[in-house]
């Protein structure tokens, strides 16, 4: 085995999956880093695993050294806290389902090894399908379903992935470090999707309301919308009512944070500005066929029991 994977725990399970994530740029709404720590703690994952940082990550740059280097916390004199680069690799199951989580730092140096690092390590557990995250910020809608956008690593695997409401990507640029493992994963045989939440974000600032720019920080919308369809393309069954309860709180606390703006700063017409945004939107709503059939009956026997 590669000396960067350390593994200490080898599932048994024989259907495993993993979902993976990064403290990285195109972290949009956490969900990159907050939706794998989410999962860890709400499965009770146990760390199984981790791929050393060691030659991995940069501690300064001229300029932008403030970017790189690892923070650190002291309490009159003495140093409580250093923060460490982590690739930490979880788990929870059974004998017959399991999901991995990886949540690590996207790497700074060496991609190439880091990348190897990777997949070394899902060889050695017998993870069979991947599933990477990312985030993005854009002028959408915050009260309708997030787009999830898609990149895949062999082309086989878009005939199923066009019942999820995905938007695949025709992006060209700077590559994350998903979009570098799709590549790699092209290579290894092993079916990857990265799925990238468009996550809203709205820049009044230049209309006239000074410093105003609105934010989420944790779209627990995005992760509710992108962990459905991870639910059903995986076979999961995770309860997601705790997100759900969680996203409709978010939508509510931004109706009112855009409310509040709105008669604070009447001249800039930010209705009119979100009703724009909305029309120019197309909603990509992710329904499972088994929970329309759900709905459906239960409407059936609702209308039954109105008939009795």
């Amino acid at each position: 085995m590669d000396s960067t994977v350390e593994i200490w725990e080898t599932p048994t399970a024989t259907d495993l999956v993993m979902i993976a994530g990064w403290r990285q740029w195109a972290d949009a709404g956490s969900i990159s880093s907050g939706l794998p720590d989410y999962l860890v703690k709400q499965t009770e994952a146990r760390l199984i695993g981790e791929i050393k940082s060691d030659g991995f990550y940069l501690f300064q740059l001229p300029g932008a050294h403030h970017l790189l280097r690892p923070v650190v916390r002291f309490e009159d004199g003495y140093r409580r806290h250093l923060e460490q680069r982590r690739n930490e690799l979880y788990y929870a199951g059974n004998g017959d389902k399991g999901v991995v989580i990886f949540l690590g730092d996207e790497p700074h140096l060496d991609i190439d090894r880091y990348t190897a690092a990777f997949f070394t390590a899902v060889h050695t557990l017998g993870v069979q399908r991947i599933a990477s995250l990312g985030g993005v910020y854009g002028p959408v809608p915050y009260d309708k379903d997030r787009e999830v956008g898609c990149i895949y690593s062999l082309p086989e695997m878009k005939a199923e992935l066009n019942q999820y409401a995905l938007r695949f990507s025709d992006y060209e640029g700077g590559a994350s470090i998903g979009s570098y493992l799709v590549d790699r994963a092209e290579r290894e045989g092993v079916p990857f999707q990265a799925f990238y939440g468009f996550v809203p974000n709205y820049d009044f600032s230049q209309l006239g309301a000074t410093g105003r720019e609105v934010r989420i920080e944790h779209d627990y919308k995005a992760w509710l919308d992108i962990m459905r369809r991870l639910n059903r393309l995986f076979g999961l069954n995770l309860n997601l009512t705790d997100l759900e309860q969680k996203s409709q709180y978010l939508l509510s606390a931004l109706e009112e944070q855009l409310e509040e703006l709105a008669e604070k700063s009447p001249q800039i017409n930010i209705r009119g500005i979100m009703a724009q945004i909305s029309a120019q939107f197309t909603e990509r709503p992710f329904t499972p066929l088994d929970d329309v059939w759900e709905q459906g009956l239960a409407d059936l026997f609702n209308d039954m029991d109105m008939e009795d």
